[in-house]
């Protein structure tokens, strides 16, 4: 098995992308496989001097089997950036495996993601894999269903030529076909909601573009059912995180089977999603958060 290369996509965060390097330096295949590090140039002088940060600790990086450094001149910002990156190396090497610089990784995410790709290469119904799994319990080891995360994730070619750029376009086809419920888990969290922020300009989120392209296409993705990823980017530090703790995760230090069956989404861990979402994005779930973050700020 040749290794899928890694892209890490960071931008002006040290301490965050030395925590995801370092993480990621421990993983299995780390010295077997080649990483590619885009870095997107600052918006302004007042981020002037963290890119530069950032870019010094690239430039040392070691442990890989190659490491490749993209400095953007300008800033184009996440979205292109990782549209632009991904398209690049997945049309070069066929396959990619994807990090942005606030994702701590466990030891056996690049086996769990590199044994997917490999095992399900010319399976066209599945056309994504992910290694964060919600804090949700009896799930197997990895499972199919139609979503896709955008935390430690991995793609092929063929699938990755699926991704429509154009959100109204993909607006318009989830209401035409009257998918919207079935889109946001039943109602349970609002991804169509999401995607409409994108066509306003409101956001400017790449994932929720390939989350409705792959839907869409009825593609499914394999998901660890315990978390090889964790996100330390609710700290309020991130462009487009804020502060929460709902995500939060124990990384599982084992290596996780990717025998799934069927080829088929897997229905209890889509309830399961349901249930997750209903209970962390009710009104009276967000309520309860914003008191907490009040509480700590006024401690503070």
């Amino acid at each position: 098995m040749l290794p899928a290369p890694i892209l890490l996509f960071v931008y002006n965060r040290p301490t965050h992308t030395l925590k995801t390097l370092n993480a990621l330096r421990q993983n299995k295949l780390s010295d077997q496989s080649e990483l590619f590090i885009f870095s997107d140039g600052y918006k302004s002088e007042a981020d002037k001097a963290e890119v530069e940060k950032v870019r010094t600790l690239i430039r040392s990086v070691e442990g890989f089997k190659a490491v490749h450094i993209i400095e953007n001149p300008h800033n184009l910002g996440l979205a292109k950036n990782i549209i632009g990156g991904v398209t690049q190396i997945v049309n070069e090497y066929g396959k990619v495996i994807v990090l942005e610089d606030d994702l701590v990784t466990a030891p056996y995410f690049l086996t769990f993601m590199n044994d997917g790709l490999e095992q399900f290469e010319h399976e066209e119904k599945i056309g994504h894999i992910h290694g964060h799994c919600f804090p949700l319990t009896n799930l197997p080891d990895a499972f199919l269903i139609k979503w896709t995360g955008s935390w430690g994730w991995a793609t092929w070619q063929r699938a990755w030529s699926r991704f429509n750029a154009d959100g109204r376009a993909l607006l318009d086809e989830i209401e035409r076909r009257k998918l919207s419920k079935k889109f946001d888990f039943n109602g349970n969290y609002p991804f169509t909601r999401m995607l409409r922020r994108q066509v306003n300009g409101e956001n400017d989120s790449w994932a929720i573009r390939w989350n409705a392209s792959l839907f869409l296409a009825d593609m499914l993705s394999l998901n660890a059912g315990k978390s090889l990823i964790q996100n330390t980017g609710f700290d309020g530090s991130g462009i487009h995180s804020g502060s929460d703790d709902i995500y939060a995760t124990e990384l599982y230090t084992g290596r996780l089977s990717i025998d799934i069956g069927q080829i088929e989404e897997n229905i209890e861990a889509r309830k399961a999603f349901e249930r997750y979402y209903g209970r962390t994005n009710s009104f009276a779930a967000k309520a309860i958060r914003r008191l907490r973050r009040i509480r700590k700020q006024i401690k503070i």
